[in-house]
């Protein structure tokens, strides 16, 4: 076989205590991945406008 390639399966979400989104994911392999979405200071995002 060749090259390995990570396929990142969901292991779920958490939010820290600055209330950035942490979304945490691993692979088969045994491979871990954490994303970390930051906060904007602006306000809040609203509904879509219809």
């Amino acid at each position: 076989m060749g090259d390995h390639v990570h396929v990142r399966l969901s292991q779920g979400l958490s939010v820290s205590a600055e209330g950035e989104l942490i979304e945490h994911s691993r692979c088969r392999c045994g491979a871990t991945f954490t994303k970390v979405f930051g906060t904007d200071a602006g306000k809040p995002e609203g509904p879509a406008p219809s």
